[in-house]
C-alpha cells in the first residue's frame, strides 16, 4: 500500500468481496489495483516475489511499483505490471531492481519492503547520520569491503580471533555512524 493505493492479488483474501466491503467501509477512498488469478498465478506471484515490491511516490507526484527483477523475468508477471502501467490508475512507474545478492546475504525477498515516510519536522529530528548520503555511502561500503567476510566456516566461529575481529567491525561502524560507545564492550 502506498497512500490511497492497496496492490494486492486477486487471491489474497479467503473471502474477497467481504474483505474489498470492509475496506471500502473503512476507507472509502482506497483504490485497489488487483492483480487478477487469470494474469498472474499464485505460483508466478511467489516466484517473482511481485508482492515483495514496494509503492513509492516519487519528488514529482509519481507513483512508482518498485520490483525484484524477478518481476520483470517472469513474462506472464511482466505482461501484467505492463499491462496496469497502461490503465488508468495511479501506478504509472516500474523500476525492477536486483536484489539477488540481498537475498543470498539473508536480505529475504522483502528487501525491497522498508520504506519510513517523515514530515520535514520529523526528517529533522532524526539523527541525521543515519541518513544515506553518497558520502555516508562511501564510508559504509569501505567499512564492508574491510570487514564483511565473504564465506564463514564453523572453524572461523570456534577461532577466538574471529569475536575481535567481529567486536572491532562493531567498533568501526558505530564510528561511521557516530553513535559513540553503543555497546558494552566499548565502554
Amino acid at each position: 500500500a502506498n497512500g490511497s493505493v492497496l496492490f494486492l492479488h486477486e487471491q489474497s483474501f479467503e473471502d474477497r468481496d467481504g474483505a474489498y466491503a470492509a475496506i471500502r467501509k473503512a476507507a472509502p477512498f482506497v483504490e485497489i489495483v488487483e492483480a487478477p488469478a487469470a494474469a498472474v498465478a499464485l505460483e508466478d506471484a511467489v516466484t517473482s516475489y511481485l508482492f515483495n515490491s514496494q509503492l513509492l511516490t516519487l519528488p514529482g507526484g509519481e507513483m512508482a511499483l518498485v520490483l525484484p527483477k524477478e518481476s520483470e523475468e517472469n513474462a506472464r508477471v511482466k505482461a501484467f505490471v505492463d499491462e496496469t502501467l497502461s490503465k488508468n490508475n495511479p501506478i504509472n512507474r516500474a523500476i525492477y531492481m536486483d536484489v539477488r545478492e540481498s537475498m543470498r546475504n539473508g536480505g529475504g525477498p522483502a528487501c525491497l519492503r522498508l520504506r519510513v515516510v517523515l514530515s520535514d519536522e520529523e526528517r529533522a529530528a532524526t539523527n541525521q547520520n543515519f541518513l544515506l548520503d553518497d558520502a555516508a555511502f562511501d564510508a559504509l561500503e569501505g567499512w564492508v569491503n574491510k570487514h564483511y567476510r565473504d564465506r564463514l566456516t564453523p572453524d572461523d566461529l570456534r577461532d577466538p580471533d574471529f569475536m575481535d575481529e567481529a567486536l572491532a567491525a562493531m567498533d568501526a561502524l558505530t564510528q561511521i555512524l557516530k553513535m559513540g560507545a553503543f555497546y558494552d564492550f566499548q565502554r
